[in-house]
């Protein structure tokens, strides 16, 4: 059975924390998307769902795949992932080092 997907569904990103390790103003990132710098912050604070060409953009712009980026789900923090991962890593080389 299919699954009825809403059409008002949230969609969560990381702009926000991709933007500030780039160390990008919002204004920046507009002038490079071509869109108005409040867009930036209407998607940051989830309040707008981007379309998808632009979703296309951020993706390019940011050279990352669009679900690092994106999430219907809400995002764990970047560093609570890749430290998740590395210390799990780091576990797992030690179990094999015994």
């Amino acid at each position: 059975m299919a699954r009825k997907v809403s059409s008002t569904v949230k969609l969560y990103n990381r702009i926000s924390v991709l933007r500030a390790e780039r160390n990008l103003t919002r204004q920046d990132l507009a002038d490079e998307l071509g869109v108005n710098y409040q867009t930036i912050g209407y998607m940051e604070r989830g309040d707008y769902n981007p379309s998808l060409e632009l979703v296309f953009r951020i993706s390019e712009f940011f050279d990352l795949p669009i679900e690092t980026i994106f999430s219907r789900e809400p995002l764990p923090p970047l560093s609570q992932e890749l430290y998740g991962r590395k210390a799990s890593l780091v576990s797992g080389e030690k179990e094999k080092q015994r």
